[in-house]
């Protein structure tokens, strides 16, 4: 025996410490709310001597007697307590013959004789869902949320004769989000806080500690239980109000109105934030406005002018329908299925038949609510439905929509064909017969899920690089439009379905939109071709084929971000536990660069959407294409609306206004450095948002005399006129040990003039156009100003003399350290060359280093302890040794100094996208 303060603990094998004092508990009540309270006391190590609760229904125990009779503890079934206002003996000899000490009423519907109340040692203790004394009575959710509590929460209190009006023992609260439900609340508080807090209560009671606080008369209210009759809605009140009135009455019993002669019940109210969308209009009797039916569900008005917008309307049959459908809810008609979707159906008929086990045969009039179903049995359904459908995925809310068995297979067999997702889904193409297909590409914002105009309606030309010509006029965003696109985030976030999805579910998204990226990567490189120039082999292996393998990455770290726990010392004599948790930070702002674009979009996006935050991506504005078609393809994979929205656009009207906005909490930006120092500021100024940054190169690539000259001379090449050297990495200069200089430069020019220079869509092309004609002419001053310092021009230097932005391959020798060439990065097919003398280790890394520059570097040498030495003294966040470019979905990537900081790939780009938060309990 251990011995403490005078109180002896046992230590059990488990490793749980059990403290002395324990009580003999009689548990009262019903539900999964009480299961889990019995569930926790047992495991705390109190004795639950005997559990009352109420008859099984339709032959179905409830889940509080199904928890204890598989433990054995004793269970009494009574359908009442008392008759004519006296308690009935026989009742009351079964609970005194259990001899308990204390009672818990975790969740109880049935009245009990004080006689009972006050029986055992300690008396009864009593949750309910409210902070005492406001809302005593049932209903106290709903109320909660009726009367606009800012504040909601419960309370565990010491029963009395009263209603509600015994001492408190403990209390505690939590806000109330402006669009939370009762199911909401329940589900986040209420439920798993008042469990512990029960728990918490008993030991409190066993450990003789417990308070009993009179409740005080002031703020004391008192509403009755939310009967239908009385949830009839009034519409001369604000938006607000009419608001709170229907999520207080959702799931139960259902505020409603009169519409065409019948009552509708409203579900699925929330506060309408943004603008209006169009609609078809909807008399309401009692309302002076009429509601619009819209894509998005049932807008209604409030007498101050706001409104709101409710998802689903239930019929006076019981038949429930989203509210964008009104117009057409009787234009259903039955499908036939499939061979494939009668064995689906088959199934599931066999698991309606388990869970409605009173039910004889299961026919398509049968209705899963009416035939004795409850809540707890809609999760089983939907969850040995993916259990036992390969994976299908059904919400809760499908089976609230189809009662019926029919309707329900109906239900199922659209979301099999996917007729849920895509019908929504309306894109307005411009199409081009080309690289031997139709590609076909969207040219709007993609914001909330739809692709619409810019809100001004203007548009600009994106360019083909290879000869001039415009493809298409794409949406120019405004400010109003990317508000639009960050509230559509911030609701997703906060209030959409992609705030409660689990994360595995999250990678199953990703991993489909990563299948689909794959399935249309010859449509995807071919527009990266046209946007951008690349050269379409590489668009396939590199812009294409690596943003696959990216999304493939990331969507398999979703269910694997863990938190830890931390060994604390201890506040004796309780013990505490210290974890920390792994959060998204919410809404995040993604800018990104024109030398690879799809690439780029999916080295950020994919680490933010795992990590669970919701995203508002700018592409260049030069090359939009990739990432609008990228915003269809994730619609088609699934993505709930407002997740992911690309609004495309310049970056000092966008861009600044992401960077400035207050509902972002992180940005993350690839681009140059002098952008980049005012887009930090910008973040800073206007919330302190967390911000990364992949910012300008100048990285150096150093090449010994003991190489391996030939594969030196390929990477070097590689390093330099990959991408057309619109490369981040691209070695900025060489520095070639004198002894080989000459051979190098030599081998280099030879293999340039085998260089293929031409359209990117032709297969041998091995270079293409630069970006656009501003990038061109700029590499042309670039090469003008390195003539004018004394560096030698060895080959190269002029635009090609064909239509487009073609610029050869350009190479640089004899450049001092000085020099323009020497510090600033052309972002072009410009090697530039310097010679470092024979042996100069130290010297040449000097050299190398003074740069403000550190994003890349290489170095190419037979010797592995030189390479290590100069792979430690090097300044850049990747240095290559013996190989140049190999960059991996695994392996982070990001700069030092002026090239930024923070991380792309690898499992440090989620961290970039993650908050930690650090958690202590006391027990």
């Amino acid at each position: 025996m251990l011995r403490r303060g005078g109180q002896a603990l046992r230590r059990f094998s488990t490793g749980r410490v059990y403290f002395k004092n324990k009580l003999k508990l009689a548990l009262i009540g019903q539900s999964l709310f009480g299961q889990e309270v019995y569930s926790q006391l047992c495991k705390d190590g109190h004795r639950v001597v005997g559990v009352f609760t109420v008859p099984d229904k339709d032959g179905k125990a409830d889940p509080l007697a199904l928890a204890a009779e598989k433990n054995g503890t004793p269970v009494f079934k009574f359908p009442r307590w008392r008759v004519k206002g006296k308690t009935i003996k026989e009742v009351a000899e079964a609970y005194r013959s259990v001899g308990a000490e204390l009672n818990v009423l975790p969740f109880c519907t049935q009245f009990i004789p004080m006689d009972v109340i006050d029986s055992p040692k300690h008396g009864s203790i009593i949750y309910h869902p409210s902070i005492l004394p406001r809302h005593r009575g049932a209903s106290a959710i709903n109320w909660t949320l009726i009367m606009g509590d800012k504040k909601a929460g419960f309370s565990v209190f010491w029963a009395d004769d009263g209603l509600d009006t015994g001492p408190i023992l403990l209390q505690k609260s939590c806000d109330v989000e402006p669009n939370d439900t009762v199911d909401a609340l329940y589900n986040r508080f209420l439920f798993p806080e008042g469990i512990k807090a029960m728990v918490e209560a008993v030991q409190l009671i066993a450990d003789g500690k417990a308070p009993r606080i009179p409740q005080p008369e002031e703020g004391a209210t008192y509403e009755g239980i939310r009967r239908k009759e009385d949830a009839e809605i009034s519409w001369d009140q604000p938006a607000e109000v009419l608001h709170n009135w229907i999520r207080g009455h959702d799931k139960v019993p259902g505020a409603w109105t009169e519409i065409n002669g019948q009552m509708v019940t409203f579900y699925g109210s929330s506060l309408l934030n943004s603008s209006v969308p169009p609609g078809e209009p909807l008399e309401i009797k009692g309302a002076k406005k009429p509601g619009l039916v819209t894509k998005k569900g049932l807008v209604l008005f409030g007498n101050d002018g706001k409104a709101l917008i409710v998802r689903n309307l239930q019929f006076e049959d019981g038949k429930m329908i989203p509210a964008s459908q009104y117009f057409s809810a009787g234009e259903t008609s039955v499908v036939e299925l499939t061979a494939e979707e009668v064995k689906v159906a088959e199934i599931i008929k066999v698991i309606w038949a388990g869970i409605l086990s009173n039910v004889p045969v299961i026919e398509d009039s049968t209705d899963f609510f009416k035939s004795g179903a409850r809540s707890m049995d809609v999760v089983r359904l939907v969850e040995e439905i993916r259990q036992k459908c390969g994976g299908l995925q059904l919400q809760n809310e499908d089976v609230y929509m189809a009662t019926k068995f029919e309707d329900f297979i109906q239900k199922v067999v659209g979301k099999l064909r996917g007729e849920d997702q895509e019908a929504e889904l309306v894109v307005d193409y411009v199409s081009k017969e080309v690289n031997e297909m139709t590609v076909k590409m969207p040219y709007q914002c993609f914001i909330n899920g739809q692709f619409t105009d810019a809100d001004d309606g203007k548009t600009y030309d994106t360019i083909n690089p290879t000869d001039g010509s415009t493809i298409c006029k794409v949406s120019y965003a405004s400010l109003v439009d990317v508000d639009k696109a960050v509230a559509a985030a911030k609701d997703a976030f906060e209030n959409g379905e992609w705030g409660r999805m689990n994360a595995r579910e999250r990678g199953r998204l990703m991993y489909r939109l990563a299948d689909l990226l794959e399935e249309n990567q010859e449509e995807l490189a071919t527009i990266e071709a046209l946007d951008s120039g690349a050269v379409y082999t590489l668009a396939l292996k590199t812009h294409i084929g690596m943003s696959v393998q990216t999304f493939r990455y990331f969507a398999g770290w979703c269910d694997k971000i863990q938190g830890s726990t931390i060994p604390i010392n201890q506040a004796r004599p309780n013990r505490n536990l210290t974890f920390t948790k792994k959060e998204p930070l919410g809404v995040c702002a993604i800018i990104i660069p024109w030398n690879y674009p799809l690439m780029m979009l999916a080295w950020k996006s994919a680490a933010c959407l795992a990590a669970g935050n919701t995203l508002v991506l700018k592409p260049a504005q030069v090359t939009p294409l990739t990432a609008l078609k990228f915003a269809e393809l994730s619609a088609k994979a699934g993505f709930p609306k407002g997740v992911i929205n690309i609004i495309p656009g310049s970056g000092g009207i966008a861009g600044q206004r992401l960077s400035e906005h207050p509902d972002i909490r992180k940005l993350g930006f690839t681009g140059s450095t002098l952008i980049g120092k005012q887009i930090m500021k910008s973040c800073a100024v206007s919330n302190l948002k967390k911000v990364s940054l992949e910012l300008g190169g100048k990285s150096p690539l150093i090449i010994f005399n003991d190489c391996e000259l030939d594969k030196a001379v390929r990477m070097g090449m590689g390093a330099v006129f990959f991408n057309k050297g619109e490369n981040c990495i691209a070695a900025g200069r060489l520095f070639v040990e004198e002894s080989i200089h000459d051979e190098f430069v030599t081998k280099v020019v030879e293999e340039i003039k085998k260089m293929k220079i031409g359209d990117p869509l032709d297969r041998s092309t091995d270079h293409g156009p630069q970006n656009h004609k501003a990038h061109l002419e700029k590499l042309l001053q670039y090469c003008e100003a390195g003539v004018r310092e004394g560096a030698t021009l060895v080959y190269g230097g002029r635009q090609v003399q064909r239509p487009g932005f073609f610029m050869e391959p350009t190479v640089f020798t004899d450049v001092e350290d000085h020099m323009y060439l020497a510090k600033e990065e052309s972002f072009g097919p410009i090697m530039v060359i310097s010679k470092f003398q024979n042996g100069d280790i130290d010297g040449v890394l000097q050299r190398a280093n003074n740069t403000e520059y550190g994003l890349a570097s290489g170095v190419f040498t037979g010797d592995i302890n030189k390479a290590m030495y100069v792979s430690e003294k090097l300044e850049a966040g990747t240095v290559f040794i013996n190989t140049y470019n190999k960059t991996d979905v695994a392996a982070p990537f990001g700069g030092f100094k002026q090239s930024g900081f923070g991380k792309d790939l690898g499992e440090e780009a989620l961290n970039e996208y993650l908050k930690t938060k650090t958690v202590t309990l006391e027990y």
